[in-house]
């Protein structure tokens, strides 16, 4: 289903539909239907014919689709960045980053899922030695997707656009906040492969999420949180279906005393703030070293000042896009207040009825939930510790494993490499996000599984192994005509290959 497929299905006042806002200003910006049970598991069934004419087309002629498609994205960025400006709220300039890197990754896995997944030979081992060993990644089939509505294009394209490279068909569930950039989405691909519904997209709640985890779909990959992530895999699970989950995160910035404090300053600025702090990687927590504590918070505090936060063209900003999550900024600056911590910037005050001014408090115990649980909102915690096992110690003791961030020169890759996340970008910010050859995922709480790179390709597929004789061998093990000779032969050929160095070291 696209959007053009539900034109008249949405002028249809018999059918259930819900509003997609403007959250800068309430207003609507398109209605769309509510697809039933029934509806989605047509869209899964068409899907399923579509997904053996893709598979078909084989790399090389997905490759072609993939690219035209990369071309009309890229054409089109600014009507796409439009879309996603208007359902979010985040700045225009902001919705055209995101499209940009999302366009960046389907060139990418269009170009290297021959190379990822296509058969390849592998050791056979001397136990073996008669045999030629190969091995490729074939398509699941059907790959259903769930996304979020704060990066809208950006992280259902790391599942749909790796699905498709691998040779998947794709059924797409929006958020129900963003129906509309799911729907444009669906609606160019469909301008360059008009043959089948390759790629389709259903609309609505809950209901229809968890329809599409009954569906039958191959795997379900879904973004939110945890909370919904478990609710996810338990409607996969009636049928097996498998999961790749990604559940938010915590993440922690980590800053050395030799570190660079004014590029430190900035990316903390950036990383919490951005996108109105509505970031699964983005920064929450930051840990720094005694030594340049100060001196780090006086940096940030005034970069922070300095971002402009309102309903104006030229907003840095914009509006927290689910209304229900400016409760949640609330109590988390308020718990942390209330439990001896100070707000050097911001504070109860900095929240509106649809905007939040950056917030930057200290001396937030660690037991607060400011601290412990997923604000998304442009707020910050900022931490004085004694040296860098303090900082990776606090860093790490969280439910979340998702991304992380680590300024220093001297160090930086010993702490990066000490840290319990998915992705750390070091003196950088996200930076592992833009790099289409990076996995992209979590642990703990933030979800299993991995998007972007070879393993997002292989994500998608199923490995397909050959084992091939090339000549008969002279000690044949799997016949009941194996005599005692042979079994002594055989014990006597481990013994050799694996016998020795077995033991612990006195």
């Amino acid at each position: 289903m696209t959007a053009t497929q539900d034109a008249t299905t949405r002028t249809d006042p018999s059918v259930q539909t819900f509003d997609s806002l403007n959250p800068r200003t309430g207003d609507v910006v398109g209605s769309w239907p509510v697809h039933s049970e029934e509806e989605v598991r047509a869209a899964v069934d068409r899907a399923r014919e579509a997904a053996r004419w893709w598979g078909e087309l084989g790399f090389d002629g997905r490759r072609q689709r993939l690219d035209a498609w990369k071309g009309v994205l890229t054409r089109r960025i600014q009507q796409l960045a439009n879309v996603v400006h208007e359902e979010t709220g985040k700045p225009h300039s902001d919705a055209v980053l995101e499209a940009g890197l999302a366009v960046d990754h389907l060139a990418w896995a269009a170009k290297h899922a021959r190379k990822v997944l296509g058969r390849q030979k592998v050791p056979h081992g001397l136990l073996m030695a008669n045999m030629a060993a190969t091995v490729d990644y074939r398509p699941l089939g059907v790959i259903g997707v769930i996304g979020p509505w704060n990066y809208p294009v950006f992280t259902p394209m790391g599942s749909i656009a790796y699905a498709l490279a691998a040779g998947n068909a794709v059924v797409f569930k929006p958020s129900e906040l963003t129906p509309g950039v799911g729907a444009w989405l669906a609606d160019t691909f469909a301008e360059v492969v008009p043959e089948h519904p390759v790629f389709q997209v259903v609309t609505g709640l809950g209901e229809t999420g968890a329809a599409l985890c009954r569906s039958g779909v191959d795997k379900l990959a879904f973004t939110g949180s945890p909370a919904t992530g478990r609710r996810v895999m338990a409607a996969c699970a009636e049928n097996l279906t498998p999961v790749l989950v990604e559940g938010g995160g915590k993440d922690a910035l980590i800053v050395d005393e030799d570190a660079d404090l004014d590029a430190a300053a900035d990316a903390a600025v950036w990383g919490a703030c951005s996108n109105a702090g509505q970031t699964c990687i983005g920064i929450e927590r930051a840990y720094v070293h005694r030594a340049v504590y100060d001196d780090f918070l006086d940096r940030v505090v005034s970069r922070a000042r300095q971002v402009r936060v309102d309903d104006g063209i030229d907003t840095q900003i914009g509006p927290i896009t689910m209304p229900e999550q400016l409760g949640i900024i609330r109590e988390h600056i308020e718990d942390a207040i209330a439990s001896g911590g100070r707000a050097v910037l911001g504070g109860p005050g900095a929240v509106g009825e649809r905007y939040v001014q950056p917030t930057i408090l200290v001396d937030v115990p660690e037991e607060s939930r400011a601290v412990r649980e997923e604000t998304f909102g442009p707020t910050m915690t900022i931490t004085r510790v004694a040296d860098m096992d303090e900082a990776v110690e606090k860093a790490n003791a969280s439910r979340y494993g998702l991304g992380s961030t680590v300024f220093a020169k001297a160090r930086a890759m010993e702490i990066a490499g000490r840290l319990r996340s998915g992705m750390t970008a070091v003196n950088s910010v996200i930076a592992f996000a833009g790099i289409p050859s990076l996995p992209f995922g979590g642990v703990g709480d933030s979800g299993f599984g991995r998007i972007h790179g070879p393993d997002g390709l292989k994500e998608f597929t199923y490995a397909h192994a050959i084992a091939r004789q090339r000549f008969r061998a002279p000690l044949l093990l799997t016949t009941f005509a194996r005599t005692p000779g042979q079994d002594k032969q055989f014990t006597q050929l481990i013994t050799m290959l694996h016998g020795r160095g077995s033991t612990l070291p006195k």
